[in-house]
């Protein structure tokens, strides 16, 4: 093989290609070569025209790839897929990894479902790509679950076959106490300006030579959930609380605002990856209002079901979303602060449900984000006695 006229041709194989020891000049010259490509000196306002359109035409997956495609030519051409894309809250689909961590859409639930895996206690996170209650999916997240002498941990990680703590896929963790009563959400990265991170074992390890220095990953809470101990035995759902540290009360307001991270750090070795993090020197997330002041959390509770005397089970309105009975089924609205009241604190923001031995939908809406939803949802899995 004329390995020369591979490089050449190929050069974007070979800085993805592990098995072919490439010195670092030579991947400083591949990508500059790649920024200075033939498509990088089209004509700006013909280039921004093409990409609009595929855009708006590839709106659904598995075509909208063509979008991701399109963003990892060149840099300019990122650049204009930056702004071309809009957040899900704006457009309602999931683009590129970063839109996991970007509160979803505001004027519907977007549906999605989740496949647990028995023998590696492993849970997979699907977009829904039609109508059925679980298609084949367009793949987001995946969690495993690790158990502890004192408490059980869920790493989630934005590849299926990498759930390492020191990788540069690993976004976030959920982890229990003892009984599985109460739970905290961590995410890898600050979810606003000025987040504290948690001291622990596992920062610990995020700060050694396993993980680029210039990856700030740690564990910052962005998440309490709590189950309403059972010591009776009372018949009905578990009762749950979901206390979203970062997000304000005022966020579900007709033009409350979220805390949104708009990057993932770059880590070293990835001059220019295949999937476009859209990285910048800026800030990782957006601030949450004017001041940056924020007000109360916001406070999620499980909506209350009410008793069928015919079908003799607490049952909740899932429109069809959910088929089999589960003490695992909910759905969360915003918990109003007292004195008031509004439609606001009747919509559903997030609403998990069986429809198979190992599969379960899960639809959520702006201001929490499918890492968000996800890591409440695996909470739903553990074992809690004191609380059937």
């Amino acid at each position: 093989m004329n390995l020369d006229c591979g490089l050449r041709t190929r050069s974007c194989r070979v800085i993805q290609d592990t098995s072919m020891a490439v010195a670092a000049s030579d991947l400083e010259e591949d990508d500059d070569g790649l920024r200075q490509s033939c498509w990088a000196n089209m004509p700006q306002e013909l280039l921004r025209e093409v990409l609009i359109r595929i855009e708006s035409s590839e709106n659904k997956w598995p075509s909208r790839k063509d979008v991701v495609g399109c963003a990892t030519v060149c840099r300019s051409w990122r650049e204009i897929m930056k702004e071309i894309v809009k957040r899900p809250e704006i457009s309602g689909m999931l683009t590129f990894p970063i839109s996991v961590k970007q509160p979803g859409p505001r004027e519907s639930l977007l549906q999605c479902f989740i496949k647990r895996k028995r023998s590696t206690q492993t849970y997979l996170l699907y977009l829904n790509l039609t109508q059925a209650l679980a298609d084949d999916g367009k793949f987001l997240l995946a969690a495993r679950k690790f158990r502890r002498p004192t408490c059980t941990d869920y790493i989630i990680s934005l590849h299926a076959d990498d759930m390492s703590k020191g990788s540069s896929r690993y976004i976030g963790k959920l982890r229990s106490n003892f009984l599985g009563t109460k739970f905290i959400v961590y995410d890898g990265l600050p979810p606003h300006d000025g987040a504290k991170m948690t001291k622990s074992r596992s920062t610990k390890f995020m700060g050694s030579t396993q993980v680029s220095p210039r990856v700030p990953a740690g564990s910052y809470p962005v998440a309490h959930i709590s189950y309403e101990l059972n010591m009776l035995g009372s018949r009905g759902p578990r009762r749950m609380q979901c206390i979203m540290d970062p997000i304000p009360s005022s966020a579900i307001e007709p033009g409350g605002v979220a805390p949104t991270q708009t990057e993932f750090p770059l880590s070293s070795g990835e001059s220019f990856p295949s999937i476009p993090f859209f990285r910048s020197r800026s800030s990782c997330t957006e601030k949450s209002g004017p001041g940056n002041q924020r007000d109360e959390p916001l406070v999620l509770k499980n909506k209350s079901p009410r008793w069928h005397e015919q079908l003799q089970c607490w049952c909740l309105n899932f429109q069809g979303r959910v088929t089999v009975a589960s003490v695992k089924n909910f759905q969360l609205v915003a918990t109003p602060p007292s004195g008031q009241s509004g439609p606001q604190y009747e919509k559903v923001i997030l609403q998990f449900g069986k429809v198979g031995k190992d599969v379960f939908t899960m639809d959520y809406r702006y201001p929490i984000s499918a890492f968000q939803a996800f890591a409440i949802c695996l909470s739903s899995f553990d074992t809690k006695i004191a609380c059937e």
